[in-house]
């Protein structure tokens, strides 16, 4: 049996309140990120309606058959732009509340001309409960922040109210893709995908898979000494999200 949670509701909108977690702000932002902030991310972020379920497509100028990838806390942006230079059939989602991050990506996107990639600067989670059952080819969740305390664990991504979410978006045989150099976490995402039902993993190791881009946050870990873990896993075609 999947797992429920309890969320408060919001007295007037009816719908649950979802705390989010983690840093919103860094350092100040140049003068050439904060007009793209002002001027581009407008243009590029999603409007959520957050009363119906849409297909992710009618985000972008494109067919309703197009493949789309999400991916949720994109950091600076490097694998993101690096994905949707490598793959321009593909529609891009990317969402990051850290808004250091967002102004990284907004500058790689005019950097690399990109034109398949709308961004949401909020919570994953709100994104994911706004789109169709079955609509999302693939998502990555890389190089997430660990929580390392223990009474901090429950604010990681990847958990079992997460999970469901994630199975319901994601099309059957749909591949979710997951890194970390961090050891705990690693278990901890591990654990929490074979106890779930709608998940098979296809690859867990320190080699990445055979089309892996490399990340800034890898590459931090490399020069560290720190082991990288690549894991990837697909939806059930039977599952039942």
């Amino acid at each position: 049996m999947k797992s429920k949670s309890v969320e408060k509701i919001d007295s007037i909108t009816n719908h649950p309140i979802k705390r989010l977690f983690g840093r919103r702000k860094g350092r100040p932002l140049r003068t050439g990120k904060r007009m793209l902030m002002e001027t581009r991310l407008p243009t590029l972020r999603l409007a959520l309606d957050e009363t119906t379920r849409v297909p992710p497509q009618t985000f972008f100028d494109a067919p309703p058959a197009a493949p789309v990838w999400l991916e949720v806390g994109f950091g600076g942006g490097e694998h993101l732009a690096a994905q949707a230079k490598k793959n321009p059939a593909v529609c891009f989602i990317g969402c990051e509340p850290f808004i250091n991050g967002v102004a990284s990506l907004l500058n790689l996107i005019e950097e690399k001309k990109l034109t398949n990639i709308r961004i949401f600067d909020d919570d994953a989670r709100r994104v994911l409960d706004s789109l169709e059952d079955a609509s999302i080819e693939r998502c990555f969740v890389l190089f997430a922040d660990p929580w390392p305390k223990k009474r901090h664990a429950d604010r990681r991504f990847i958990g079992p109210e997460n999970l469901d979410r994630l199975s319901r978006v994601l099309k059957p045989n749909g591949l979710l893709r997951l890194a970390s150099d961090h050891p705990s976490l690693v278990a901890w995402m591990r654990e929490s995908l074979a106890s779930h039902p709608d998940f098979v993993c296809t690859h867990a190791a320190q080699t990445p898979p055979d089309d892996w881009v490399p990340t800034r946050y890898q590459k931090k870990a490399d020069a560290a000494g720190r082991p990288s873990f690549f894991m990837d896993y697909r939806r059930k075609e039977d599952a039942t999200a």
